[in-house]
């Protein structure tokens, strides 16, 4: 009763905080300044990890048309901020590994958008997410130097849980589904492990706000019921698909509302 309480009181707070900053409906706009081009470029690292993530749970039958919805809108916020990205580049070495990341996108594209969800496919996928995390997250560092600011780290911080939360949602639902690589279960304890350190950093900030605490105290209420349905994977007892429905909800909940904290972090240059 108790949990379920506390689940209800994130919903309600949650929806206030990120009220008007869905992923669902973000448009295209010009980037404003370095701190908004580091948000962006921290997102396409998130969405690197998504979109393989909603994939894996459409071959799953898990909630498939919100799945199908995660999927389509991600590949158009993908492309639109790596447009936005490719035409801010502040550096050539920035410029560069942007051009990478376009030639990459078109092969990554293609197999989840012409594909039907498949082992064969999902497998694939894997490689492909994990190797335009690496592009993102590259470049999200070179615009994080590049700010040489404090509030440009905490951007970086904020915006790379976001993708740890799709990460660790990704590599369970791959376990699930046996389409994971020999090291899935590794990466997915190393990847809990940076979340849990990520939040530590964030609450410790001397520049959080108000605002910004109220926003780190809803993911850390969320991640409870996240991590959770991560450490039941492989329990006889539990429900597979119950369990995997409780991952792919929580690690939406714990992205949007570090995706308003982001934005937050953002506003404080």
């Amino acid at each position: 009763m108790h949990c379920t309480a506390n689940r209800r009181t994130f919903l309600i707070r949650g929806s206030v905080l990120i009220a008007g900053t869905s992923l669902m409906s973000l448009a295209f706009a010009k980037i404003e300044d370095i701190n908004d081009a580091i948000n962006k470029s921290g997102r396409q690292r998130m969405l690197s990890q998504r979109l393989t993530k909603a994939y894996l749970q459409m071959g799953q039958g898990v909630a498939p048309e919100a799945s199908r919805k995660i999927l389509a809108a991600s590949i158009v916020t993908f492309e639109n901020q790596l447009t936005e990205l490719s035409a801010f580049a502040p550096t050539a070495e920035n410029k560069q590994v942007l051009q990478t990341m376009e030639k990459n996108w078109s092969t990554y594209k293609t197999l989840l958008s012409t594909t039907e969800p498949n082992p064969g496919a999902a497998r694939n996928l894997m490689l492909q997410s994990d190797e335009m995390l690496a592009l993102a997250q590259t470049a999200t560092v070179q615009l994080e130097k590049h700010s040489g600011t404090s509030s440009g780290k905490l951007v970086n911080i904020a915006g790379r849980q976001r993708m740890l939360s799709q990460r660790m949602a990704k590599y369970y639902q791959a376990l699930q589904w046996g389409v994971a690589p020999p090291d899935g279960i590794a990466k997915l304890d190393l990847a809990r492990k940076d979340f849990v350190a990520g939040m530590a950093l964030l609450s410790a900030a001397p520049a959080n706000t108000a605002k910004i605490q109220e926003g780190l105290a809803l993911v850390q209420q969320q991640w409870l019921f996240f991590d959770h349905a991560l450490q039941q994977f492989g329990e006889a007892s539990a429900g597979k698909q119950l369990l995997l429905s409780n991952v792919a909800t929580s690690s939406e909940r714990i992205l949007e509302v570090m995706d308003g904290v982001t934005a937050l972090y953002q506003k404080l240059a």
